[in-house]
């Protein structure tokens, strides 16, 4: 009698487990999915349609000097080499769209990746960089 007390017991404390775990997984899942967290390369035609939007935050995330060397419209730098990049970036807001951008898109991938790891909602990468634009 004692054995088959402690198996119920033993099966039901099992099966609890199982159930609240699958309910937490299901929550999470939910939630991920609204959050509609965007990070992507976009072609230099999607970028400038991107731009349109008034909210749109523009980064250029080279250095100063490649910055002054030309840049793209109302373009932030943001050097993503530099030493404040990360604090600086941080100032951004993060429900706002992030347009960022590099010289070939090598440094703005990080940047991009980096920032979704921040928390922000909707960053945009210029495909091919400003080389490309």
């Amino acid at each position: 009698m004692k054995k088959h007390i402690l198996l119920f017991a033993l099966t039901v404390s099992v099966i609890s487990c199982g159930d609240a775990q699958t309910t937490k997984t299901k929550a999470q899942s939910n939630k991920e999915q609204s959050s509609s967290v965007v990070n992507k390369v976009v072609s230099k035609s999607e970028f400038k349609k991107l731009m349109e939007n008034k909210e749109a935050q523009l980064i250029d995330v080279r250095t100063s000097g490649e910055f002054n060397g030309g840049h793209i419209g109302n373009a932030k730098n943001i050097d993503f080499n530099g030493t404040n990049f990360k604090s600086n970036i941080d100032k951004l807001d993060k429900n706002k769209p992030v347009l960022v951008y590099c010289q070939a898109g090598g440094r703005s991938g990080k940047a991009a990746a980096m920032m979704k790891e921040m928390g922000f909602k909707k960053v945009f990468d210029l495909e091919g960089g400003y080389a490309n634009w």
